[in-house]
């Protein structure tokens, strides 16, 4: 009989729950640790991504749920310090509320949808995007076809890209990625540019936005989540990103869309994912974060046939300059492309520091024509050649007249090499190949 009575109530308040917020759902928090919070006597209410809230201090601190069990629920705030006490209580929210509009182009929010810029409140949307969107069916995309040009001669000339892409920028620190990242984000052809900084630091922000992207900040929406701020926060940086970029494209419009880096993404969902008890397998990273970055990922490229597209440029911070790191190597394998940093191409002033021999353009077919195809291979071979030559030449070994291969590469690479050098501030590459031609006849 009571076993009825508490089904028929579990019932009802199921009902009332889908119908609206009759009552409130909430419990008191049971344990506190630096991370995050148990709350009892909520479990059977509850979900994986359910927000919920309490009063601490005087003010409302917000969460997600990331653990459910019979003994109650895990509660990890958005913020990097939790005020509540033990038997505070703490009570379901709705979900999260994005709405975004075209009004936001030239805004700075953070990664809970607020503006930080200081100019004023933000102009709602019609229509809610979710922050974790599943990624268009595979049938359902739009072929990959239209080229785009960068402006950045190397990545034109050597890995091209197509509207509707996704490619990675890996690098160790201090490389350079930051800086052609922004000149990435000038690139013409795009409607809006959406673009996540997550992890930075809090000077670069301001940097980067009266730097290279002022050009295109009035068709930009700037996402925010510095290094200081908890992991909730950088970990739904990007999410925040994708759901405005999509609902862009879904708007018809062509969007570039940068998130600078998804490894400080994977170290925030790792944090969160241990946070949840979850056991850590390859590198002290859990199973699920393996599982979100694939996730992430897909989420950005063509959208179905008649919308618009996003043209993802994800950067990724290899650790220790390691690029088989488990992160990196999951990545690579997810995306379109790579484009690799070099540190030692950086260590003799190249930049950008593009290994071009490293990095490949899995689209690429879609842009060359045959004869610049055939021209990129011999280009690639020739400088292959000089590479795995250069000890033999630094020790003597090599006598000009003897290998006429060898003294071709020589003589052209070094020049390959220098017509690829482009600073931040320099007029944008128009014609690659055409660029390339005439700093080889001068």
């Amino acid at each position: 009989m009571a076993a009825d009575a508490i089904e028929r109530l579990e019932l009802a308040l199921a009902g009332a729950l889908s119908e609206g917020a009759l009552v409130r759902v909430g419990g008191p928090i049971r344990e506190v640790t630096a991370s995050a919070c148990r709350i009892g006597g909520v479990a059977p209410f509850v979900r994986l991504g359910d927000r919920m809230g309490f009063t601490a201090q005087g003010r409302m601190q917000v969460g997600e749920i990331v653990r459910v069990d019979e003994a109650g629920a895990t509660l990890k705030v958005f913020e990097n310090r939790i005020e509540a006490g033990i038997g505070t209580p703490a009570f379901r929210l709705g979900p999260a509320d994005l709405r975004p509009d075209a009004s936001w182009k030239g805004r700075v929010i953070d990664a809970l949808g607020r503006p930080i810029d200081e100019a004023g409140p933000l102009r709602p949307g019609e229509r809610a995007a979710p922050l974790d969107a599943d990624p268009p069916a595979a049938f359902a995309r739009a072929r990959v076809r239209r080229p785009l040009g960068t402006g950045v001669r190397a990545l034109d000339l050597f890995t091209p890209l197509c509207a509707g892409q996704r490619i990675g920028i890996f690098a160790g620190s201090g490389v350079g990625k930051s800086t052609l990242l922004a000149m990435l984000a000038g690139a013409e052809g795009f409607d809006s540019v959406v673009v996540a900084l997550v992890g930075e630091r809090g000077r670069e922000v301001r940097e980067f936005l009266e730097g290279p992207i002022a050009a295109a900040r009035a068709r930009s929406v700037i996402v925010v989540s510095t290094g200081d701020e908890s992991p909730m926060m950088r970990r739904q940086a990007p999410k925040v990103a994708l759901a405005v970029a999509e609902s862009f494209r879904d708007a018809g419009e062509s969007v570039l869309l940068i998130v600078d880096s998804v490894t400080r993404y994977a170290h925030a969902a790792r944090d969160v994912a241990l946070a949840a008890g979850e056991p850590p397998v390859a590198r002290g990273y859990p199973p699920s974060v393996f599982s979100d970055l694939p996730r992430l990922l897909e989420r950005a490229g063509p959208g179905s046939e008649g919308s618009g597209s996003i043209t993802g440029v994800f950067s990724v911070l290899v650790d220790g300059d390691d690029h088989n790191d488990p992160v990196a190597d999951s990545i690579r394998g997810t995306l379109d492309g790579h484009v690799v940093l070099d540190r030692a191409i950086a260590e003799q002033g190249r930049y950008p520091a593009i290994d071009l021999l490293g990095s490949i353009s899995r689209l690429s077919g879609e842009v060359w024509t045959g004869e610049q195809r055939d021209l990129v291979r011999k280009l690639k071979a020739m400088m292959a050649r000089f590479e795995e030559t250069r000890d033999l030449r630094l020790m003597g070994g090599y006598r000009p007249g003897t290998d006429a291969e060898l003294d071709q590469a020589v003589a052209l690479v070094p020049r390959i090499y220098e017509a690829m050098r482009q600073e931040p501030g320099q007029p944008p590459s128009r014609d690659a190949f055409l660029e390339l031609a005439q700093s080889l006849r001068g």
